[in-house]
């Protein structure tokens, strides 16, 4: 877009200089009166006050038409990054479900190996008793 704003800077830069050179020139090649000679140059001021306002005019447009076209794509690239957002939140909350429930299962195994090697230990082995007065020695 600056390309194009460079462009007219230079168009309309060239536009004004050339219509004062030009005016300049058909003053001193003009072989009028002063008052013929001012009446020119009232109406060629005009007309280049009425190119000015049309080509400024036209180059508000073109920048308004630029600017819809830029807002479109920018709402455009806004909803796909909200789709791909929602997405991505979707999958993340199907992995975080999944760690829970995973969690849950490890953390339910360790509870129950937790219980059984309590259940364990509470039994006696190889003949001992569980007698606390004795010192676990055998009977």
């Amino acid at each position: 877009m600056s390309d194009r704003n460079g462009d007219f800077g230079s168009y309309f830069a060239g536009f004004l200089m050339g219509g004062l050179i030009g005016a300049a020139v058909a003053l001193l090649m003009a072989p009028a009166s002063g008052e013929e000679t001012r009446k020119y140059i009232r109406e060629k001021g005009i007309e280049l006050r009425d190119r000015t306002v049309e080509s400024l005019e036209a180059a508000a447009e073109e920048a308004r038409q630029r600017a819809d076209e830029l807002t479109k794509l920018a709402r455009e690239r806004a909803n796909e990054l909200t789709k791909e957002a929602r997405e991505l939140s979707g999958e993340l909350r199907g992995r975080a479900d999944e760690l829970r429930t995973r969690g849950g299962a490890i953390a339910e195994d360790v509870r129950l190996r937790g219980e059984a090697a309590v259940e364990a230990a509470k039994k006696p082995r190889g003949g001992r008793t569980s007698d606390p007065g004795d010192g676990g020695k055998k009977s």
